[in-house]
């Protein structure tokens, strides 16, 4: 599993809500136009999947993935920290 940064700019508001509504389902928004997903290669592939027919010429949608290596170089400055490693276990 790797954690993706998923930024968009979208035109549209109609499409903008689609792509947002989207991402909430994969993970969790750090702000406006930015999800953090921790995602397998799967997951990352069908997200991508679900993603693409709402994407137009004018539009933006990045995907940065982070290793376990860059992750812990992140910084957060204001607001909680909710990076939370791939490898992690949650209870």
């Amino acid at each position: 599993m790797l954690l993706y940064i998923i930024t968009y700019d979208i035109v549209c508001n109609k499409r903008r809500q689609k792509v947002s509504h989207l991402l909430e389902g994969y993970g969790q928004r750090v702000q406006y136009s930015v999800f953090e997903c921790i995602l397998p290669p799967l997951k990352y592939r069908e997200l991508r999947d679900r993603l693409r027919p709402h994407i137009k010429p004018e539009d933006s949608l990045r995907f940065y993935p982070l290793s376990a290596h860059t992750l812990g170089q992140v910084e957060v400055w204001g607001g909680p920290a909710v990076i939370t490693p791939p490898n992690s276990i949650i209870i």
